[in-house]
């Protein structure tokens, strides 16, 4: 299978799910997958250059600053989780 066949599936899926539900769901695309599959491998403390490698990009800047995507909510959890580690 290629990207195009799961976008339609992913697609037919939404479409179905928004005309049965009243609360619609965002478009959700394979791209998007990628993007959430390496925010949130990083955000569980994956090392980077695995995830790079993971992720298949040449350059690491690619993976953290292009396809990992983290808040301050991210930031604040993590603070938390270093302060309760280091008591």
């Amino acid at each position: 299978m290629v990207a195009l066949h799961w976008e339609k599936y992913m697609k037919h899926a939404l479409d179905k799910y928004n005309r049965e539900h009243p609360v619609l769901l965002p478009t959700i695309t394979p791209h998007i997958c990628r993007h959430t599959y390496c925010s949130e491998m990083a955000k569980s403390g994956m090392n980077p250059k695995t995830l790079q490698y993971l992720m298949e990009h040449s350059e690491i800047s690619v993976t953290l600053n292009v396809y990992t995507h983290l808040g301050f909510e991210d930031a604040r959890e993590e603070i938390e989780r270093l302060f309760v580690a280091n008591q």
